[in-house]
């Protein structure tokens, strides 16, 4: 199959960035553009549908400045080829997320992610695709896709020997911190030893969801801290 072309749509650049980033990183994957609004995403889809170069799938955050990314998937159903939608969002509510369905979106994935979450995302969607590929389809083909996009997460989307329980205790340590965090900073406000708050805001930062920030003082080493992005 050829590349999926995707647009990320996300008016932060920082994140916006990090999100293109990633997709770059993964095999079978080309990132077309990125959007700050929704406006300026469905005029790329448009122009891009005119142009015969289509986008296939739109990474849309909810809480874009002039309207709901969800209104945003509504509106992509007016394309041809219409693009498939993956909402990308830290809202958790059930509205949200019925709301997202409703639109057309056909994967939802919450911040904070790490890349491995966010690949395994995008893999499941291949999958999708490849299962879709033909003019035709028979049920077994339909049962497929969907089987593809429903499945219970690979192995791959949880780092080995990191729990998902412990990940959003160090993320939320770190989203609510007026200022960067030390590996201690975060062992006393989540109760893990330094050494596993280390490991995990390492991954943070291979990730690129922090930042590694080098503080010089006093006469011992200078300590690296962490701040969220």
């Amino acid at each position: 199959m050829t590349a999926v072309r995707v647009l990320v749509v996300e008016d932060e650049p920082q994140i916006a960035r990090a999100h293109a980033e990633y997709v770059t990183r993964i095999p079978g994957f080309t990132v077309t553009g990125v959007a700050g609004t929704a406006a300026a995403a469905l005029s790329r889809v448009r122009r891009y549908a005119a142009a015969g170069t289509p986008v296939d799938l739109v990474l849309a955050d909810v809480g874009l400045p002039d309207r709901s990314g969800l209104d945003l998937a509504a509106d992509l159903a007016d394309v041809t080829p219409r693009p498939d939608v993956m909402v990308i969002t830290s809202a958790r509510d059930i509205a949200t997320v019925r709301g997202a369905m409703a639109s057309g979106a056909i994967l939802y994935l919450i911040k904070p992610f790490t890349f491995a979450a966010f690949a395994d995302r995008l893999a499941r969607y291949r999958s999708f695709r490849e299962a879709l590929s033909g003019d035709e389809v028979g049920q077994r083909e339909v049962d497929a896709a969907f089987s593809a996009l429903r499945e219970a997460p690979s192995a791959t989307s949880a780092p080995k020997g990191m729990a998902p329980s412990t990940m959003e205790a160090v993320t939320s340590a770190l989203r609510h911190a007026d200022s960067p965090l030390g590996a201690a900073d975060v062992a006393a406000r989540t109760g893990v030893s330094r050494v596993t708050a280390w490991r995990y805001l390492e991954r943070l930062a291979d990730d690129r969801l922090c930042e590694r920030v080098t503080e010089y003082g006093g006469r011992g080493r200078p300590e690296i801290r962490y701040r969220w992005l």
